[in-house]
């Protein structure tokens, strides 16, 4: 029985590779002073990441919409009455309530078509957090695999699957309340940049610090170097928010550390960009086991 593979635009997967991939999309909202945006290719916006970034470091109003149950059921909804099982990857829980509006979707739904599998797989993450996911699964099912196998091997690499980054400036993670201003106006002071991570009830969590630009960089591939398994048969993936200088310095490092099949460098999203801020750089790899809890 086919079954249809689903996440949001928060996953950093263009809508060119989604395509490719045979994966659909549910966009996010985002409001520049304003006006609303969407990433959604059918809404014709183009999103221009450097100008972005850019404005986003010059004071530019952004806002963020959560996506809502009555979003998700039309999208799911379409696709049971088209006859096929859903997989719906979501942002974590532990920082937006759209994947709670998902659960709420596709439990009613599930009353609803009780002949459809309906799964929302909670990554725990945002950008590749949620996109590599989405991206194994849909390989996977190309390879012939079943629903429910599908499904158990995403929860297995989600719990494999180590998120860490850092940012430029605190301030951004104060207005997302992660800081108190005392915190963020120091750091700022001080040149002092945290390196942060998902933790497992998919929260951000800073674990260290570092001063300076390169030693927090430096601190990424240090964490890659500790925790990567199995890394010549695996992609990895660096996101940043304006700062591709940064990304190729970090990928050229994990090269020289243990170079991996390939290493995939994308701008962040808009929407988990507004809240990380400009400079922010995040790295994306398979761990061993149990590493996401050390």
């Amino acid at each position: 029985m086919s079954f249809v593979i689903m996440t949001d635009t928060s996953s950093n997967i263009t809508a060119a590779r989604a395509r490719k991939l045979n994966i659909e999309m549910i966009p996010f909202y985002y409001y520049v002073d304003g006006k609303e945006c969407c990433c959604d290719s059918k809404s014709g916006h183009k999103f221009d990441a450097d100008r972005y970034y850019k404005m986003l470091g010059d004071g530019i109003d952004v806002k963020t919409s959560q996506i809502t149950p009555q979003r998700f059921e039309e999208a799911f909804e379409k696709v049971l009455v088209g006859g096929s099982d859903l997989m719906f990857i979501s942002m974590s829980s532990g920082i937006s309530g759209s994947c709670g509006s998902a659960k709420s979707a596709a439990q009613k739904l599930s009353e609803k078509y009780p002949e459809r599998k309906i799964r929302v797989i909670d990554s725990l993450g945002a950008s590749f957090g949620e996109g590599i996911l989405a991206t194994e699964a849909s390989k996977m099912r190309a390879k012939g695999m079943c629903f429910d196998d599908v499904y158990e091997n995403i929860l297995d690499m989600r719990d494999r699957l180590y998120q860490v980054f850092t940012v430029d400036d605190l301030m951004f993670l104060k207005r997302g309340g992660r800081l108190s201003s005392m915190a963020a106006g120091i750091g700022s002071i001080l040149n002092i940049k945290p390196i942060l991570k998902g933790d497992r009830d998919g929260k951000i969590v800073a674990f260290t610090k570092v001063r300076g630009r390169k030693k927090s960089i430096e601190a990424l591939a240090e964490k890659y170097n500790a925790l990567v398994e199995q890394q010549a048969v695996q992609t990895v993936y660096i996101a940043h928010c304006g700062c591709k200088q940064d990304a190729i310095t970090l990928a050229g490092l994990i090269k020289k550390i243990k170079p991996p099949k390939s290493i995939a460098v994308a701008d962040y999203e808009p929407v988990t960009g507004s809240y990380v801020g400009p400079g922010a750089l995040a790295l994306f790899f398979l761990s061993h086991y149990g590493a996401c809890n050390e």
